[in-house]
């Protein structure tokens, strides 16, 4: 069995590597250490056909594979952590879901401005009772007559100071089958969007209420029964959350080994004493075994959807070895790693926040217990006959 991308696969990666030194390298602290969405590299990325990658080029996509995707979001973030925030926003995220499950007219409205880097999609799934058990969330909406009304608040959602449209999850009705989902543009009246507040990473996002906010039926995504449609389609984000976590570590991997090799103490390189040669042995080890099992799940993918099994698998091992090999960078190069001057403090702070965000690692390991038992454990609290 070869383990090594194919021509094909091989010369796109390289084609976005050499745009992306030349184009995004250049600015990479500059974005890093702006809470803002990076626009200007959006821009160039939309005009690099890097958005949409393994979208039909009927919806304006590139008609590429999920490998593409992955591939460029790995690319990308070798030359510019911040920029492969775009490349996920533009191929993983809630416009998967979108892609996935929208009208042509919903399409046609939404897809060109999103996949020309003009406007930005954000996902409001999480609520202040409704982390990882979004089953639980509030959040309500009910049809009147041509009307869909809102009401319920959401949390922590990714790029939301920025964002123009955003897809809620919703309730119709009472249990797993009365969730939903819709689609709601910015300036909706109803709609309204709290202060910024600031994650360790140095992201910001935003509080969103909703207060009787109508808007059209034409916007609901997926009307109740629609949760486990966009659950699957979650899985497919969570292998973008696996990609940046693995990307951001091998910059740190990369950076600590040329610190390595070219910082010198007692007279020597650092590479020479052997209590660092194990700690990038182990480094090593972690990045391609991890990067084995995000293959595998992209792979699966090719042709739909990967499997939650193997989509909570890439994304466990990938956040755990990106923690491991990005946290032990920075420690190789001490100060250097420590200082802002550097991006590896960054790409520790990132990683540590992707392995909450998109399915915390605890609740993979549940997941992943599910496939290896094959049958569901109810996390709830055992309820008792009276």
């Amino acid at each position: 069995m070869d383990f090594r991308l194919g021509e094909e696969h091989q010369a796109f990666a390289d084609s976005v590597r050499r745009f992306a030194r030349a184009k995004l390298a250049p600015k990479a602290l500059e974005r890093a250490h702006s809470p803002k969405y990076p626009w200007d590299a959006a821009h160039m990325l939309a005009e690099q056909g890097l958005l949409g990658i393994a979208f039909a080029e009927e919806d304006g996509g590139q008609g590429g594979e999920l490998m593409h995707a992955v591939l460029a979001i790995q690319e990308v973030a070798l030359a510019c952590p911040k920029s492969a925030d775009i490349v996920q926003a533009g191929n993983f995220g809630p416009i998967r879901t979108l892609v996935e499950y929208a009208t042509r007219e919903q399409k046609d409205r939404y897809l060109r401005q999103l996949l020309s880097g003009e406007r930005l999609l954000a996902l409001g799934m999480s609520e202040p009772e409704a982390g990882s058990a979004v089953t639980e969330l509030k959040t309500s909406a009910h049809i009147d007559r041509d009307w869909c009304v809102i009401n319920g608040s959401k949390v922590f959602s990714t790029h939301s100071p920025d964002a123009t449209l955003f897809l809620i999850y919703v309730r119709f009705a009472p249990g797993i089958d009365g969730i939903g989902s819709v689609l709601i543009e910015r300036d909706t009246p109803g709609f309204s969007i709290g202060e910024p507040s600031r994650f360790m990473s140095g992201e910001e996002w935003c509080q969103l209420y909703f207060q009787d906010c109508r808007i059209p039926v034409s916007n609901v995504l997926l009307g109740a029964g629609g949760f486990k449609k966009q659950i699957s389609g979650f899985n497919v984000e969570r292998l973008g959350n696996s990609s940046r976590s693995l990307a951001l570590a091998r910059y740190c991997y990369n950076l600590a080994r040329e610190h390595a090799m070219t910082r010198r103490q007692f007279g020597r390189e650092l590479c020479e004493f052997q209590g660092i040669q194990w700690k990038f042995a182990d480094m090593i080890v972690k990045l391609e075994s991890a990067q084995l099992v995000l293959y595998r799940a992209v792979m699966e993918g090719q042709h739909g959807l990967p499997s939650a099994q193997s989509a909570a698998m890439a994304k466990l091992v990938c956040n755990q070895a990106g923690w491991d090999v990005a946290n032990e960078a920075m420690q190789v190069m001490g100060g250097m790693g420590y200082s802002q001057e550097s991006l590896v403090e960054y790409c520790v702070r990132r990683i540590r926040g992707w392995m909450i965000a998109g399915g915390s690692v605890e609740m993979l390991k549940n997941r992943i217990a599910e496939g290896v038992f094959e049958r569901s454990f109810s996390q709830r609290p055992w309820q008792l006959n009276k």
